[in-house]
């Protein structure tokens, strides 16, 4: 399957052209200029670049973490391309680190140790739509909207859909296993994932995977999805493609009070009511918004609602009226029923626009996705919100509270000396409460590096050997994006820091 759906992209994207330009000049680590030599010579000085320019735009994602350094950068179109790639970084004792769209929230995409970065986003086509069994091939590089879009005329979707759903690409989707707002009904990026096409760090393609109702044998593509780059590098994807639901309504429910719509999504759940997204707001989230995005939010509500109920016309009415009766139980100020297609529209801007209307409020802001039970959400509320004064910072929360999934965002100025320091004290704290609650490190975003030391303190040192077990098994060599996710003694990081010291580039 691997060699004929590698051939398949081929033919899709033709033959890759070979520039004759020279590339501009590479970094200071004079074995770059044999590497970047031999990477012009695989794939072609079109898809390759060495320039500080590149270079230090690969470095970074949206994360804070800043120490990312990579080497020279290259942008295959094909599987065959990856391979190349691969195989001239290994010859130069190079470890690879792919990319996205660079959206990633945890420094998963921020290579260390000057490792050739492949970037996948000139990999952005559907390859392959198969209605009557409902899959879709996909390359790495599609933006997750760009497949919403193509498969609109068909009555289908690809539910998976992150708050970044206009830049992430589906690759990056995949290696974080994210989620987004209406992961509550339909599940994360692994429940829409059938099959992936990997390039492991021998230069070898396979498929893990298949499109049969029940796979023979480990669930190799499952421990792929959300591996965040240290397995390989998935050249393309088969995702399941969900019919879109008959009738949907979607509902704005206002409160006074931060607890009382906290305690509103409990009892939605507990009525035995799973709407396809249950999405909570605070009141300074809600007037960033409305600033931003003018969504048609109350900026007087202490918290606002966003519940999305869809499936069957009539199911969905009685769900709603369910909904609506439990919020105004739990003191809800107001029930608003989006009018129009119109309407749900503007209400989901506003929501997917709240990290974008930050910067309306603070030049820079951080923010972790650790998940807490459901029925803690507001006990955790409140020790956010007491973390945060004590520290003198500002929150904004909006998370996807449905499946207790927090995103508090901590706004603030890292030009004013001292700030970053309180910033990442409280945000640990926050990390450590939320472990405290009983919850996990993330839901969406990954580990990267931000929360890779956290990991000691969910994991036990025998489950962190074995995950590391599990990484060398499809990595041996450790070249594929090393010092992510695993603390220290469990991980590549020691070996990111020698290339990165061995001013010879050969370190193997």
């Amino acid at each position: 399957m691997a060699s004929t759906l590698a051939s398949a992209t081929r033919r899709v994207l033709g033959s890759r052209r070979r520039g004759t330009r020279d590339t501009t000049r590479p970094s200071d680590n004079p074995a770059d200029a044999a590497l970047v030599d031999d990477l012009i010579e695989a794939v072609g000085a079109d898809r390759v670049r060495a320039d500080t320019a590149a270079r230090y735009l690969a470095s970074r994602d949206a994360s804070i973490y800043r120490d990312g350094n990579a080497g020279p950068v290259c942008y295959p179109g094909s599987t065959s391309d990856v391979v190349a790639c691969i195989k001239v970084a290994s010859r130069h004792g190079r470890a690879v680190s792919p990319r996205g769209a660079g959206t990633g929230l945890a420094g998963g995409a921020a290579p260390l140790g000057q490792p050739v970065v492949l970037s996948m986003t000139r990999m952005d086509k559907l390859l392959e739509l198969d209605l009557d069994n409902g899959v879709a091939w996909v390359q790495p590089g599609m933006v997750n909207l760009d497949l919403t879009r193509a498969l609109a005329p068909y009555g289908v979707h690809y539910a998976p859909d992150p708050s970044s759903q206009a830049a992430c690409t589906i690759g990056g989707n995949v290696a974080n296993n994210s989620g987004g707002p209406h992961c509550l009904a339909y599940g994360v990026t692994s429940a829409h994932v059938l099959a992936v096409e990997v390039v492991l760090s021998d230069a070898s393609v396979v498929t893990l995977g298949d499109l049969t109702a029940e796979p023979v044998g480990y669930d190799l593509r499952g421990a792929f999805v959300g591996s965040e780059g240290m397995c390989g590098i998935a050249t393309a994807v088969a995702v399941r493609l969900t019919p879109n639901p008959s009738a949907v309504q979607t509902m704005l429910l206002s409160f006074g009070d931060v607890s009382d719509a906290a305690a509103t999504v409990s009892a939605i759940i507990a009525a035995g009511i799973v709407p396809a997204a249950i999405e909570m707001l605070d009141q300074r989230c809600v007037v960033a918004v409305e600033d931003f995005a003018q969504a048609g939010y109350p900026r007087d509500a202490a918290a606002v609602l966003l519940v999305e109920v869809d499936g069957a016309t009539g199911g969905v009415a009685i769900a709603s009226e369910k909904v609506a009766a439990i919020a105004w139980s739990h003191q809800a100020m107001n029930v608003h029923t989006a009018a129009d297609e119109a309407e749900r529209a503007r209400l989901w801007k506003g929501r997917k626009s709240a990290f974008g209307a930050v910067a309306n409020v603070m030049p820079d802001y951080y923010l972790h996705d650790t998940v807490v039970p459901r029925t803690r959400l507001v006990e955790v509320l409140e020790r956010i919100y007491e973390i945060v004064e004590r520290y003198d910072l500002m929150v904004l929360n909006v998370f996807h509270a449905g499946d207790g999934n927090l995103h508090p965002i901590l706004a603030y100025d890292s030009r004013v000396p001292g700030t970053e320091e309180r910033v990442h004290a409280a945000g640990r704290e926050i990390i450590e409460m939320s472990l405290d609650m009983g919850g996990a490190l993330s839901g969406e975003h990954g580990i990267g590096v931000e929360k890779r030391d956290h990991m000691a303190r969910m994991f036990s040192e025998v489950d962190l050997e074995q995950q590391n077990r599990l990484r060398a098994s499809f990595d041996p060599y450790c070249r594929m994006n090393p010092g992510k996710v695993m603390p220290s003694a469990h991980s590549c990081s020691d070996i990111a820091a020698l290339r990165a010291s061995d001013a010879s580039g050969v370190w193997g």
